[in-house]
C-alpha cells in the first residue's frame, strides 16, 4: 500500500512541475505562446488514470494556479475542473483514438479552458481579449504528442497504475 502511494506521488510531482512551468517568468513578448501546461498534464493523467484523477484534482490545482497567478479566484479552478470532467467522460474514446484525433480532442479541451476564462474575465472585469489570447491552445495541441509520450514513458517506468 505504501509503495502504491509513492507511485501516485509521481502524478502529483508532474502536476506541480506543470504548475511551475505555468508560473515561471518569461519575456512578455512570448507570453502569448505559453502553453497551458497544467491543463495538458491534467488531461493526460485523467485519460491515463481516470480512477485516480478526479475533478477535485482539477479544482485544487486550479485554485493553486489562481492564487499563484493572481487571477480572479476560481477562474482556473472552474475551467480546469470542467476540462477534467470532460476528459474523464471521454477517456475511453480518447485512449483508443489515433494521435491526430486525440490531439484534436485536446485542442477542444484547451479551448474550453480559454472560453471559460474569457467569460469570467468578461463578467468580472469587463475585459475583452486580443486575438493573440487564442494562440495557446494551438501551441498546446502541437506539444501534445511529446507530452503524451514523455508522461506515458514516466508512468510505465515508475509503474504508476
Amino acid at each position: 500500500m505504501a509503495q502504491d502511494q509513492n507511485r501516485i506521488g509521481v502524478v502529483w510531482l508532474s502536476l506541480l512541475a506543470a504548475l511551475l512551468l505555468t508560473i515561471v517568468p518569461i519575456p512578455s513578448a512570448i507570453e502569448i505562446y505559453r502553453p497551458q501546461w497544467l491543463a495538458l498534464f491534467l488531461i493526460y493523467w485523467t485519460i491515463a488514470l481516470p480512477e485516480r484523477i478526479s475533478v477535485g484534482h482539477g479544482f485544487l490545482f486550479g485554485l493553486l494556479l489562481d492564487v499563484l497567478t493572481g487571477t480572479t479566484m476560481g477562474e482556473n479552478a472552474l475551467s480546469l475542473s470542467l476540462i477534467t470532467f470532460v476528459a474523464y467522460q471521454a477517456h475511453k474514446r480518447l485512449r483508443i483514438s489515433p494521435y491526430f484525433q486525440q490531439a484534436l480532442s485536446v485542442l477542444a479541451l484547451l479551448f474550453i479552458q480559454k472560453i471559460v476564462s474569457f467569460l469570467v474575465l468578461g463578467m468580472t472585469l469587463g475585459m475583452t481579449t486580443a486575438t493573440s489570447y487564442w494562440i495557446s491552445p494551438f501551441i498546446g495541441t502541437l506539444l501534445w504528442p511529446s507530452i503524451f509520450f514523455i508522461l506515458r514513458k514516466t508512468r510505465r517506468r515508475m509503474r504508476v497504475r
